[in-house]
């Protein structure tokens, strides 16, 4: 029997998620999968495929509710987000199916370090924009480039989505800043639009595949619609960078942890 608590928690967690991942374009599951990883299963390794299969299920409900925030606001660049979208639903049924192989065949220790891999991207990226050097301020609400370039982009980052469990924004924001020069604010919520096919496909899968926790799904789901609809209406009156370095020290931890794990060793 689930706890009641346990839910309230998951919804607080959520609409933490939420916020942030409509202020920053990551959808929020780099928050929600090491909590429940690490803290809900306590790094139980059996136990890390349903994390990741609750998260996606989760990040739909943030999608959802952050694109339409950021649509309201004109944040959103449709046909990029179209292209990306078509691209990356094929590539997180690859990715699922390389999922469903790790977890058949017993690599879950594998699944770990790639988790832990894929963390250490955003990480990097959220110090480096927050510390060092923020993306570019260009204006506009175009994102330019070539479709077929942008669903190929799409392509792998749905391939990693549907492995991780993570909704992809991590890629999807700083690859439309530097590979086709979009503005910050647009990428967030076009980031958003594009996740949609994705992590709806890929929570399906994963549900499909027995890998969700159906109410802890829902509870974090829940909390991030609620917390996803602040993010837009706020995000033009602070400054993204201070919470990248925050958070992007945190994820380093989290990518640390992982890693380490692969290797027997806990910090």
């Amino acid at each position: 029997m689930i706890e009641i608590g346990l839910v309230i928690f998951l919804f607080v967690v959520g609409i933490l998620a939420g916020l942030l991942g409509s202020l920053i374009g990551t959808g929020g599951c780099a928050l929600m999968l090491p909590i429940l990883f690490f803290i809900i299963y306590k790094g139980d390794i059996n136990h890390l495929p349903i994390a990741v299969g609750t998260t996606l299920v989760a990040v739909i409900f943030t999608t959802i509710s952050g694109a339409y925030g950021h649509l309201r606001i004109g944040n959103v660049h449709k046909k990029t987000a179209l292209w990306l979208g078509i691209g990356g639903t094929i590539g997180v049924i690859v990715g699922s199916l390389i999922f469903s192989f790790l977890v058949l065949y017993n690599y879950l220790l594998t699944l770990e370090l790639i988790l832990g891999l894929i963390f250490l991207w955003p990480a990097i990226r959220m110090i480096k924009e927050g510390v060092f050097s923020p993306p570019p301020m260009r204006e506009g609400d175009e994102i330019g480039g070539e479709n077929w370039k942008k669903a190929v982009f799409g392509f792998f980052v749905g391939i990693a989505t549907g492995i991780a469990g993570l909704g992809g924004g991590y890629a999807l924001v700083p690859g439309m800043i530097y590979l086709f020069g979009g503005p910050v604010y647009i990428t967030m919520g076009t980031s958003l639009a594009a996740m949609i096919p994705l992590a709806f496909i890929g929570g399906l899968l994963k549900i499909l595949g027995n890998y969700v926790n159906l109410v802890f799904a829902v509870s974090l789901g829940i909390g991030t619609s609620l917390g996803a609809q602040i993010g837009p209406r706020i995000i033009k009156k602070i400054k993204p960078n201070i919470l990248k370095a925050i958070f992007g020290i945190v994820f380093l931890y989290v990518s640390l942890k992982y890693i380490l794990l692969y290797f027997g060793i806990n910090i």
